[in-house]
Order: C-alpha cells, then structure tokens, then sequence
C-alpha cells in the first residue's frame, strides 16, 4: 500500500511480528505450543483480529481481512517450521549421546485382536452375500409387536414363557431374538427377496456354558411364490461347511415355533467333544444351534404379504454357538467376557 498506512495495519503488523519473535525464541515444544495458543488459538491474538471487521471502515475491510488471512497462515506456516526444527534437534541430541545404542531394537507394540465373533460373523455375511441375500441391521430395542404380535406370539400365547424378557419403562424392550426383523424386511422390501440380520439378542436367564444374558444370533429370510424346507436345508448345509470348513453332521428335529409352520429344529454334532458328551451339549453330544422353518400365514399377513401368493423360509441362528463349535470354544461366557487372554488366540 501507499501512502500513510491505515491504525489497523500497524496493529495486526505489529501482533504478527511479536509472535514470530515468540516462535523463533521458543525452545521446548511446550513453549512453542503456549505461543501457538496465544496466537492463532480460538481466542488468540491473531484469530481475535477478524472479530474487528465491524470497527473497521467499510472500504477498508476487505483489505483487513486478506491481511489477517495472510498473517495467520505465515504464523501457521512459521509455527510448523518451528516445530520440526525442535524435533530434529531433540533427534540430533539422541544421536550425539554416547549411551545411545542405535542397533538396539524398538519397542514392540502389541496388536490387537479381531474378536471371533466378528470373523465368525463377516464370513456368514460374505457366504450370503455370495447366494444372493441383502445383509441388513435393525434395532436392538424393539416394540412388543414386532418381538411378539407380529411373529404370532400374542400377549396370552405360551411361548412368551420361553423367553425371559428385558422390559423397558416405556413398554419397549430388548429383542429376545432377530426374528423381530422379518416383518421389518417384509415392510422394506417387495417381494420376491432374501435377506440376513445379524446382531445381539437379550435374554433375561441364568448363564451356564451355553447359555448367555447377552448373544449373538443371525436371521435369515427368503420370500418367494414357491419355497421348500429342501431350499432352506440346502442353504444352511452350505453356510455350515463353509464357516466349520469341513462336513459336519446334523439332524433335523420336528420343533414348535408359532412364526414357522412346520418348524424344526436343527442340531449339529458337538464339534467341543467330537459328539462325546460335554457341558457345552449337556452331555448329549449335539448341539441346538438353528431353530427353522417355513413362515407361518399369520407373520406373512403382518408383514402385509397375502399368504395364498407368497411363501417363505426362515432361520434363527445361533451365531456365538456357532464360534464356540469353529473353534471348540468351551463356554461361551468367554466370548463377552473382556478376557485379553483369550482373544489373543484368534
């Protein structure tokens, strides 16, 4: 500029070059941190010199404002050089000390772990994904009709006695299972479709070895003018090798569920125990692992689907069971457990 400067120019020029004295002089980190904070810090001088803007002339302003953008970013540019001279300077007196061993190893940092449940769990997403099925996530708080009403579990209905619930105040509660999502996917999307959702389910019961207030369940869903409990079998015969990476064997069981009709259950030889006998399988050597069955009428007309049109298969399973027979898991209170000990193994 020309001519006599404008009080405001000396006075930002004049904060700008105070405190790139204050950085040239600082000779820790903590003192170049201090002059940072002073300077361009949310309440520092130079940052403080744009809240001026009102008081400056009307002609004048946005001459003041490329003047303090200019400032902050050579105090910014200065504070970084500042910076890297400071570390090399404390690198340069590390090298310099005669105590200093430079072919001594560095410190190794420990690694975590990815917990079994998710591997478990990203290779079943990765084997539906492959046959054709969406992977999607619901809530785990969930409303009484979509845990109970709309699965045909009505208020009065036996099997609420199955499953010990966690209520919430406000009449909510915590999703005894992930079946709660199929009239939520029959609400989503239009038929034809298939589907999986995995995530934590909540009991309130006592914990053994294979028992747990808190697991882990996947559901699966396929809707379709013409289904059979041979497709559904087919389906959980492919995910089983493919996570136990070997043929494994199993029954099928007639079992009662009021959202599938027939409903079966379906066990796997207790892979802890080689089908032995263990706590894990109660001595029985099988495990319950995959309640299943073809979708009853009632959860088909919840989920606003007309019965007579559509059919459908559907499967619950036991997703923290599932980890515990891939890698011989003897309880599975150990897979929430926190213990470092035993994730370090995967």
């Amino acid at each position: 500029m020309t001519g006599a400067q404008p009080g405001w120019q000396g006075d930002a020029e004049a904060i700008a070059g105070k405190t790139m004295q204050a950085i040239a002089a600082a000779s820790t980190m903590e003192a170049l941190r201090q002059v940072e904070v002073r300077a361009v810090g949310r309440q520092g001088e130079i940052s403080l010199l744009m809240r001026q803007i009102p008081t400056i002339p009307p002609a004048e302003r946005k001459a003041f404002g490329q003047l303090v953008n200019r400032l902050q970013q050579e105090a910014e540019a200065a504070l970084a050089q500042r910076k890297e001279q400071l570390i090399q300077a404390l690198i340069d007196a590390e090298l310099a000390d005669d105590t200093f061993d430079v072919t001594l190893p560095g410190i190794a940092r420990p690694r975590g772990h990815v917990h079994p449940l998710a591997l478990v769990t990203d290779k079943v997403e990765s084997v539906f994904t492959s046959m054709g099925f969406h992977v999607l996530d619901y809530p785990e708080v969930e409303s009484e009709f979509n845990n109970f009403e709309a699965l045909n579990i009505p208020s009065w209905h036996p099997a609420r006695d199955m499953q010990d619930t966690f209520w919430l105040d406000d009449g909510h509660l915590l999703r005894t299972h992930t079946s709660s999502g199929q009239v939520r996917t029959m609400h989503q999307f239009a038929p034809p479709f298939r589907a999986i959702f995995p995530g934590k389910v909540f009991r309130y019961e006592a914990t053994d070895a294979s028992h747990e207030h808190t697991f882990h369940q996947v559901e699966g869903l396929m809707i379709d003018r013409h289904v059979s409990v041979a497709h559904l079998l087919d389906s959980m015969r492919t995910l089983l090798t493919a996570i136990l990476e070997r043929d494994v064997e199993i029954r099928l069981r007639p079992g009662y569920f009021p959202f599938v009709e027939p409903g079966f259950e379906l066990d796997i030889s207790c892979q802890v125990c080689g089908g032995k006998g263990c706590p894990v399988c109660k001595q029985s050597g099988w495990l319950e692992l995959l309640p299943c069955g073809l979708v009853h009428p009632q959860v088909l007309r919840a989920g606003g689907l007309d019965p007579a049109e559509w059919q459908g298969w559907a499967f619950g399973l036991g997703l923290s069971r599932l980890v515990m027979m891939r890698y011989g898991v003897p309880d599975v209170r150990l897979l929430l457990s926190g213990d470092a000990r035993f994730l370090s193994a995967f």
